[in-house]
Order: structure tokens, then C-alpha cells, then sequence
């Protein structure tokens, strides 16, 4: 590992951790370009499940958001790109510890993709340099609850049409209602999955770059009883 990444890795994991005077954990600012791109996918997942940990812990990184949006004013070097749920509990963001220009984040709900969502990726990791595509499911999820029911209402119908086949394929052996709670959360980790699969087979730009290994696209859950992240094994 050269100096440069170890000097930041050192600051972003161990120095972010680390509890200042009055539980204040130290002042971190935006991610320059260099340790950027010096990272690999690998370590950007594991910057996020740090930052996870400290957010469940209550000791986050102190932030100076006015001097991260000054920063970034005029440029961006965000390390990942995030699909997640437009469900007001589940920021990513702010669940991971994540700070202003660090990760492209775009929200649809029951985290779906479609062309547009889709060519948004292709923006962050081909043009912009984002390493990592994160596709974060959550538990309690009303989109994958409204899927399982059938509900059609105006332009939803289509978008829950897209998480109809992940209900299908989710095996459970209780109710298969969205009264049964166990059974959204299962359904809510097959649609993940199955997002990521429709991601790499609608996009030959992300295959290309993840087939190089300068891309990663994961996959992970929020719990929103307990504030976990839980990444899915590689290779959904």
C-alpha cells in the first residue's frame, strides 16, 4: 500500500473513530481527488461500513459542512454512487457518515432501476470516476409492501410492476403478505439483488468497468430497527 493511501485511511477509519474532548470526534473535510483515486472498491466499501459503525455507536464524524460545500463548490470526486429507497428513515448518507461530494446518491422508490436510473450510474462511474455502485434495500420497505399487495395507483403501478418478480421469487415459508414482516424484509433483499443483476444486464459500460475490476456493484440492507448496514456476499 503506498504512503498516500495509508495516510488516508488512516484518517478516514482509524482518525474518524478516534474521541475528541466532549465525545466530539475530530473535524473531517471533503475527499480530494488524489486519495479519491488512489482507494480501491474495496476500501470504499469499507470506508461505508466504518462509517456505519460509528453512525450505530452515536460518535460520528464532526463535520464542517459549510467548508465541504465550499470545497466542492466547483468540482466533485465522489468515491461511489448509492441507489437507495426515497424512504425519509434511510439517508445513506447519514447512515454511513458520509459527508458533502462524498458519494453520488440517487433515491427511487423500492431502489428500482430503469434507463434513466441506469444511464445516472453510467454518468458516476464512467464520466465522474465513482468506484463502487451500492444498491441499499431497507427493512419496513413501502414500495416492496405495496408490490406484495398489488396496490395500482397512477404512475406507482409501474414502478411496483418492477418489483413484482422479486416477490415471486423470494421463498418464504409464512404468510405471503406484507403483514408478515419477515416476508417484505426477505422480498426487500431479493429486489436488491435483483436490481443488481438488472443493472449489469441493461448496461454494457458497467460491465466493461467491472469486468477491469475498476468497479464494484454491491449490494446491502438498512435495518431501521437497529440503524445496521448489512452488505450482501459478493457476486448477487
Amino acid at each position: 500500500m503506498d504512503s498516500e493511501r495509508r495516510r488516508f485511511l488512516t484518517r478516514s477509519i482509524v482518525g474518524a473513530m478516534a474521541v475528541g474532548a466532549g465525545g466530539a470526534v475530530r473535524t473531517a473535510f471533503a475527499m480530494p481527488k488524489t486519495e479519491r483515486d488512489a482507494l480501491s472498491p474495496t476500501q470504499i466499501i469499507e470506508l461505508m461500513k466504518r462509517g456505519n459503525e460509528r453512525f450505530r455507536m452515536g460518535v460520528r464524524v464532526n463535520r464542517d459542512f459549510l467548508r465541504e460545500q465550499q470545497d466542492r463548490a466547483k468540482s466533485q470526486f465522489p468515491a461511489a454512487v448509492i441507489l437507495s429507497c426515497i424512504d425519509s428513515r434511510a439517508p445513506a448518507e447519514l447512515v454511513m457518515d458520509l459527508g458533502i461530494g462524498d458519494v453520488f446518491n440517487t433515491r427511487m422508490a423500492g431502489n428500482v432501476a430503469n434507463s434513466d436510473v441506469v444511464g445516472g450510474l453510467e454518468f458516476a462511474c464512467s464520466v465522474a470516476g465513482a468506484k463502487v455502485i451500492l444498491v441499499l434495500g431497507h427493512t419496513a420497505c413501502g414500495a416492496v409492501a405495496g408490490a406484495i399487495d398489488g396496490v395500482k395507483l397512477g404512475s406507482l403501478t409501474g414502478l411496483l410492476a418492477r418489483i413484482e418478480p422479486a416477490v415471486k421469487a423470494t421463498r418464504h415459508e409464512g404468510p405471503r403478505t406484507s403483514k408478515d414482516a419477515a416476508f417484505v424484509d426477505a422480498v426487500a433483499r431479493t429486489n436488491v439483488e435483483m436490481t443488481m443483476r438488472a443493472v449489469r444486464s441493461e448496461s454494457q459500460v458497467l460491465r466493461d468497468l467491472e469486468a477491469k475490476g475498476a468497479l464494484v456493484i454491491a449490494g446491502a440492507m438498512y435495518d431501521l430497527g437497529n440503524a445496521a448496514v448489512t452488505f450482501l456476499p459478493p457476486h448477487q
